[in-house]
């Protein structure tokens, strides 16, 4: 990669020719349904960017916003906070992409006079892992099972810290019966895979699904996992807290009794 990669805006605009976590292809039912989303955002101070390459390349993606609108189980109230950050391709990984696409963040958050910069991290799928933010000041300052970390990047030292909120199992209490898939449009990814888990579990185990749509930040801050936008849960059992597919679907039911 020659020259220097330029952060673009994503906006109303140009929401149908750049990548959107990922997503290029703008008839994509999710995308649809993130676009959606982002309008509705923007005016929350929502900031989504994709870093392209001097030859028109998308190679990177990252999504912030200030806390108190955040869709994760948190409170983060004061800080801008990182739904999402990616590089796209093994070809641009390791080149200090995501090193920009920080500090871009905690530009913002300086500008914007707030305590600093927080995102979720975890050694599972669907979010970056902890190393990444560390690398560009980051610190630990709260952690949730089975593996997430609350990491906050502060412009005040005295500030005080974001914190996960808490209570999963007296949360995951709403969903004592039934077979229930949680789903937000925060992430574009999440439809295709609720809607092939929904038809499995009807078709293959004879489980009349109850797919709960999170409509609100305060409804995601207050889901019964940490990640919030997705989760599958079987008489009040958690199966998943991320994106999983048919098939992880059906080896997670081997071991649960229907």
């Amino acid at each position: 990669m020659t020259g220097e990669p330029v952060l673009v805006d994503l906006n109303s605009t140009n929401f149908e020719t750049l990548p959107c976590c990922g997503v290029r292809n703008p008839k994509h039912r999710g995308r649809a349904l993130k676009n959606c989303w982002m309008k509705q955002y923007f005016g929350q101070g929502l900031r989504a960017k994709v870093l392209v390459t001097p030859d028109n390349r998308p190679c990177g993606y990252i999504e912030y916003l200030p806390g108190e609108y955040a869709w994760r189980g948190v409170d983060a109230a004061g800080y801008m906070f990182i739904h999402c950050i990616w590089t796209f391709h093994k070809q641009f990984q390791g080149k200090g992409i995501g090193g920009l696409m920080l500090q871009a963040c905690q530009e913002d958050a300086r500008r914007a006079g707030m305590h600093g910069v927080a995102v979720v991290a975890r050694d599972g799928p669907w979010l970056a892992g902890s190393a990444l933010f560390q690398k560009s000041g980051f610190e630990v300052v709260d952690t949730a099972p089975p593996d997430y970390q609350l990491l906050a990047w502060k412009l005040n030292p005295s500030s005080v810290n974001p914190a996960f909120k808490g209570g999963w199992e007296q949360k995951l209490k709403r969903y004592n019966r039934g077979f229930t898939i949680i789903r937000a449009n925060q992430c574009p990814h999440v439809a295709k895979f609720a809607s092939e888990i929904a038809e499995a579990a009807e078709r293959e185990y004879g489980l009349k699904p109850r797919v709960v749509e999170l409509k609100t930040h305060t409804e995601a801050q207050n889901a019964p996992t940490p990640y919030a936008v997705f989760a599958v849960i079987h008489n009040g059992r958690l199966l998943a807290d991320h994106q999983i597919s048919r098939t992880r679907f059906r080896n997670i039911m081997k071991k649960v009794p229907v």
